[in-house]
């Protein structure tokens, strides 16, 4: 099975969840450091609905960037994600069996 993982190497969260990917047998890790290589808008938006969250849902709410977008439209997180990839809640782990949010890291396990 093939796993990716948008993964941030200075997140504690990032690399446990990792960890839970490449030692998990059968499985293939492709690494995505979204900061350097963010994913699209529309990726982003494909990620949230196969993972069934909202935008909002993965917004990096504590940084400075997102206070502004408290109120914001799901269209506007996203523009801004899409800006300014800091703001994605990381990380995100997509497989054939669907998308999750690693936090906590072991909800990855639900689709390996």
């Amino acid at each position: 099975m093939k796993a990716t993982i948008w993964h941030n190497p200075r997140c504690s969260k990032s690399r446990e969840t990792l960890a839970i990917l490449q030692e998990t047998p059968g499985v293939t890790v492709e690494v995505i450091e979204y900061l350097k290589t963010p994913p699209s808008r529309d990726k982003l938006a494909a990620l949230y609905a196969r993972a069934g969250i909202t935008p909002r849902d993965g917004l990096r709410k504590g940084e400075e960037g997102a206070k502004p977008l408290k109120d914001a439209s799901d269209d506007a997180i996203l523009d801004a994600m899409a800006a300014d990839p800091i703001l994605i809640e990381r990380p995100l782990v997509e497989t054939g069996k669907g998308v999750r949010l690693g936090r906590p890291p072991e909800k990855v396990r639900e689709i390996l």
